[in-house]
């Protein structure tokens, strides 16, 4: 069904043939600059979605509505993000869905928290940790302006002091040293759940694998993934220059009650 641009309505803006876009909130009165000129917010508001608008140079610019891919790596930030790439997988890795309770550290600028908050839809609730007010500031306010911040409790909060949460559904660490908040994960993630991390470097995943097997997590993960956009031109299809590398190891792992009864053989098949 065709649906109209409103004021306050975000819009996706795409031009040809470059691809510049932007993600704008459609305000009276307001204008986008780009190298392509002027976009008018008036020229844009009443126009259906999937129609187009053009500049004061008569460049094109195609209006789509936003996805919260798009918006999770446009957030105004502070520290770095997590990209689309590792969001995904980190979704259906952990269950994340309508209803579910999510507890994450740190915030950041929240990102990753719009994310989480748009999966849960609001019969479920993201419980969102971070040490500095200015980030969860921040991150309050990008999750407003995706329109889900009334499903997140922000709590500006060393995590060492423990999570106030017991039986949650997942749980996600972004934190510099996670070995050292596994039992207190362990106290508020129920069990049978899944917990996430993300670290940078391969030492950090050295002592986060120690500290799992010491907390009995089981069935442990250690991946990385890579991204590679190809052109989009049918007569020289090939790799983009550039790809998403490294941008960090994610670590899954189960939540289990204490270590498993091996009986007599020590684990070894009695076959």
């Amino acid at each position: 069904m065709e649906e109209f641009i409103r004021a306050g309505d975000l819009v996706f803006i795409w031009a040809p043939p470059k691809g510049d876009s932007f993600i704008i909130k459609a305000t009276p009165g307001g204008r986008q600059d780009s190298r392509l000129g002027q976009l008018l917010h008036d020229d844009i508001i009443g126009k259906p979605f999937g129609s187009w608008a053009y500049t004061n140079m008569g460049k094109p610019f195609c209006l789509l509505r936003p996805n919260i891919q798009e918006y999770s790596r446009r957030v105004r930030r502070m520290t770095q993000i997590l990209y689309p790439k590792d969001t995904g997988f980190i979704l259906v890795s952990l269950n994340i869905g309508p209803g579910a309770l999510v507890v994450e550290c740190g915030t950041g600028s929240g990102g990753f928290t719009s994310v989480l908050a748009h999966f849960v839809g609001d019969a479920g609730r993201v419980v969102s940790y971070e040490k500095k007010e200015e980030y969860s500031l921040l991150a309050r306010r990008n999750c407003e302006k995706w329109g889900v911040a009334h499903r997140v409790d922000f709590k500006i909060r060393d995590i060492a002091e423990g999570f106030d949460e017991r039986g949650v559904d997942a749980l996600f660490l972004d934190v510099p040293n996670p070995w050292d908040y596994l039992g207190r994960v362990k106290e508020t993630l129920a069990p049978g759940n899944r917990l996430g991390i993300l670290i940078p470097t391969v030492n950090q995943v050295e002592k986060t694998l120690d500290g799992l097997e010491e907390n009995f997590f089981f069935d442990i993960q250690v991946l990385e993934i890579l991204l590679r956009y190809y052109k989009t031109n049918s007569r020289r299809i090939r790799p983009e220059d550039a790809m998403i590398g490294h941008t960090g190891y994610l670590v899954f792992a189960s939540n289990v009650i204490g270590p498993p009864d091996f009986g007599p053989n020590g684990g070894e098949d009695s076959d």
